[in-house]
């Protein structure tokens, strides 16, 4: 009998294939979103300490009590507001499982989640995955901000829930507090439920501040909460990240999550409580990235390139439709192979390829790396010949 896929659709990621060129090219890769520096030395000790220790068994499935508590006690410092650590704080395989776990445990066949995009690309597989049909709600360019009244009208009976992200991937965008109101009001009205990724919580620029779900009274009933410790610390191949959600969620959310990994690293996890010991460690991240990203912006001021400076993340979109007409993809691929710098083609996070003329670049890397792509990417016209 020929296998049917569930996933007809979906072959090799973008990702892959981008970074698969750039390393055939030797071009430097601003296109994954992973740091090409190291994480704190002070954290790969603990781990150690904790490997070296005996700690090298099956963890609870829920997640370490110790890592638990210490999350739950950063909430209440970053967002005001204490989850129950045992009933409430779920500690996962990275934030992809979290996001899966999430989708499986809220969707039925039939049901409509309503996601944004331009929209990272792990979303619509999960809902697909679960009989859910994906509804897809444009950002307004050039910023991606949210258009609620659009929203609003795209919702039907049959409505599940809604996904979030905050800051965006790939626009950098960051909600605002009429952002999370008029979200707030949608699912008070309509009984949604919301999957909020938030894996960039602490990456943000120019004194903007991340406005987690969890700290609006009637969200935080209604929601799952997804985060990355990999993404915050630079340890993005150690995938590991969290849920918080409310018990009667995180009791449908556990059920899900101990058949897809059970549980998940377990010297890591005790590892990552004693660093989150000392809150300068995720607070110092947006002087960080900031200067990342001040630096890779006053390089493509000298480029002919067109941009709105990210509000968050660490990843900066670029713009060329008024150099050219020619596809995302194919710029892309010309940059790789010509300039020697890989990025991202956005028209990838659109489920219909809509194409901005717009590519999304990872600055996210050492200062070296980010001056010599920008070497490179000043010689922009030469691939529009």
């Amino acid at each position: 009998m020929p296998l049917s896929s569930k996933l007809p659709h979906v072959g090799t990621t973008i990702f892959t294939t981008m970074s698969r060129m750039a390393q055939e090219e030797n071009a430097i890769n601003l296109a994954q979103g992973f740091p090409s520096f190291g994480s704190d030395s002070v954290l790969l000790e603990l781990v150690a300490k904790y490997t070296g220790g005996g700690f090298n068994q099956y963890a609870p499935m829920s997640g370490v009590s110790e890592l638990k508590q210490a999350l739950a006690v950063k909430t209440q410092l970053t967002q005001g507001y204490f989850p129950d650590p045992e009933l409430e704080v779920t500690i996962v395989s990275g934030a992809t499982e979290s996001l899966f776990a999430a989708f499986t445990a809220i969707v039925h066949p039939g049901d409509e989640v309503i996601v944004f995009e331009p929209a990272y690309d792990s979303y619509v597989p999960a809902i697909t995955l679960n009989g859910g049909i994906p509804v897809f709600v444009p950002l307004q360019s050039p910023n991606f901000s949210v258009d609620w009244e659009l929203v609003a009208s795209k919702i039907s009976s049959h409505t599940r829930a809604i996904v979030v992200n905050s800051p965006h991937n790939p626009s950098g965008y960051v909600w605002s507090q009429e952002d999370v109101n008029f979200l707030a009001h949608l699912v008070a009205q309509h009984g949604l439920y919301v999957i909020s990724d938030e894996v960039y919580e602490h990456i943000l620029f120019d004194g903007k501040s991340h406005i987690s779900l969890g700290s609006n009274a009637l969200l935080r009933e209604r929601t799952f909460i997804c985060g990355s410790f990999g993404k915050t610390f630079h340890v993005t191949g150690w995938k590991i990240g969290y849920c918080i959600a409310p018990q009667p969620l995180s009791y449908e959310f556990r059920k899900v999550h101990q058949f897809l990994t059970f549980s998940t690293v377990t010297p890591i996890q005790y590892a990552l409580a004693e660093y989150l010991q000392n809150p300068e460690k995720y607070q110092s991240l947006p002087t960080f990235y900031q200067k990342k990203r001040d630096l890779f912006l006053e390089g493509l001021a000298l480029t002919p390139l067109k941009f709105q400076p990210s509000q968050g993340s660490f990843f900066q979109l670029v713009s060329y439709g008024h150099l050219s007409k020619k596809s995302d993809i194919l710029i892309a691929e010309q940059m790789t192979r010509q300039l020697k710098v890989a990025c991202i083609p956005v028209s990838v996070f659109y489920s219909d390829r809509k194409d901005l003329q717009v590519l999304r670049f990872c600055f996210a890397k050492e200062d070296k790396e980010l001056n010599e792509a920008l070497n490179q990417i000043k010689n922009f016209d030469k691939i529009l010949d």
